[in-house]
């Protein structure tokens, strides 16, 4: 979810001796002199990145901080809020539909957009820096994404309010993510990608507790992660000393590159598109345990409904903690021994162990033991994962963007389980042991796609 990101490239345009077309050279000595000084001045800035360094813990957690914030500002109304604004505007009966829509249309947005905002973020040359400026716009979208849906007194409105949410957080959460490859050192960023990737399962519980507090007041359940996650992101974008881009070494940008910018050559990039396959595989074995678990209590472990809610969420707690503990260190062991693919190759398979356990269990109980073992390696793979994809990147210089074509592989699945899973149902009878069982296959196959990764060990 790891080459250094080092300054522009110096064969690109605006190296070379002589002076662009329409250059005016300045009339004094002193000046020029001045004007060299300050260019030079400037990429050393930039070549004095922290990633040849260690980086402090206290960054490492106002870092974890941010980016645990911005999920929970993008989870929140996806667990509970966004479906009550929807159910009072429509009903029960067409709320489901209503909400599909909502969400899809929302969903889609965030995939295609996501890098298309990380090329541009690649391409900032602001003097706040190369991520601050997304971090911060970002923000102030999403709240009035959010806040746009508050209000709305129709489904339209909702639709409007929430794909500039989307839109908004999404680019924000690029920015963050590229922060690991710009001032994280290549030993310390299992670790630190540990810690991210202990952020999603956090932000899922942070988002819940902060909702039920919230309640029944709906423009708080909205808004009050906003402000919660919205602190945080803030003090991060204060203290961060963000990487700055000299504008000769500005990548261009054409419109043959805006639609590369949703695809990395395999045939060039063999380990990036293994890794991205691999990551496709796994994050849609996991979609289809979160799409189907509520189904699979009822019909296979024959639970109430009214229990159904309570078991989902005590599941959610057992997979969230041990994805938290796993996750963490997982990442450290990843940067004491050096190693990546052993670490993502053992979790999918653990993950898959964990699905096939759930597909034979009959009571709560064995379905409980499933869910522990599946964070154990949900944890791993999540944190490892990142880690190894920021190793074999195609191009240092356009990281934000290369990050965003390999987001895709983890926002697909999670529209590809629910479209392909009533023809498993259907071939497996209606049984969601069966569809389990392939999910768990699925998540062997993810273990398989990584070793053909030559870059790391």
């Amino acid at each position: 979810m790891c080459a250094a990101v080092p300054p522009g490239n110096p064969s690109r345009a605006g190296r070379s001796g002589t002076p662009p077309s329409g250059f005016n050279r300045r009339p004094t000595a002193a000046l020029d002199a001045l004007e060299h000084r300050s260019a030079v001045e400037e990429a050393e800035l930039e070549h004095e990145s922290p990633v040849s360094h260690r980086v402090g813990w206290g960054l490492v957690a106002l870092y974890a901080l941010a980016y645990m914030g911005t999920w929970l500002m993008l989870l929140s109304p996806v667990l509970v809020t966004l479906a009550l604004k929807v159910k009072s505007l429509v009903g029960t009966q067409d709320g489901p539909g209503a909400l599909g829509l909502v969400a899809g249309v929302g969903a889609l947005l965030a995939m295609l957009s996501t890098p298309i905002f990380g090329k541009l973020s690649d391409r900032t040359t602001s003097r706040l820096g190369m991520r601050r400026p997304w971090m911060i716009m970002g923000l102030i979208g999403g709240a009035v994404g959010l806040l746009i849906v508050v209000l709305a007194r129709s489904i339209p409105v909702v639709l409007l309010g929430w794909c500039i949410a989307q839109l908004a957080l999404n680019a924000l959460l690029v920015a963050q993510v590229a922060v690991l490859l710009d001032h994280m050192p290549a030993s310390q960023r299992g670790t630190v990608s540990g810690v991210l990737g202990a952020c999603l399962p956090i932000a899922l519980i942070v988002g819940s507790f902060v909702v039920q507090l919230a309640a029944p007041n709906q423009a708080a359940m909205f808004l009050l992660p906003v402000a919660v996650g919205g602190v945080f992101v803030v003090l991060f974008a204060v203290v961060l000393k963000d990487r700055r881009l000299v504008p000769a070494h500005k990548p261009p940008w054409s419109g043959r590159e805006l639609a590369r910018t949703f695809y990395v050559n395999p045939r060039r990039q063999p380990d990036f598109a293994w890794a991205w396959g691999s990551r496709f595989l796994f994050i849609l074995a996991f979609s289809f345990l979160t799409t189907y678990q509520a189904f699979y209590l009822l019909d296979t472990l024959g639970s109430a409904e009214a229990d159904v809610p309570q078991q989902v969420f005590l599941a959610t707690l057992v997979f969230s903690a041990l994805t938290v503990v796993s996750s963490v260190v997982g990442g450290r062991l990843s940067d004491a021994t050096g190693r990546r693919k052993v670490f993502v190759l053992i979790a999918a398979v653990v993950y898959g162990i964990a699905l096939f356990f759930v597909a034979a269990a009959g009571q709560f109980d064995g379905f409980l033991i499933g869910m522990a073992i599946a964070g154990v390696g949900f944890g791993v793979y999540a944190a490892v994962g990142l880690a190894l994809v920021a190793d074999v990147l195609p191009d240092p210089n356009n990281a934000a963007k290369d990050l965003g074509v390999f987001n895709i592989a983890s926002a697909m699945p999670q529209s590809v389980a629910p479209a392909i899973a009533p023809a498993i149902l259907a071939i497996g009878g209606g049984s969601y042991s069966v569809l389990f069982a392939v999910a768990g296959g699925v998540a062997v196959l993810s273990a398989l796609a990584i070793l053909p990764v030559r870059r790391v060990r």
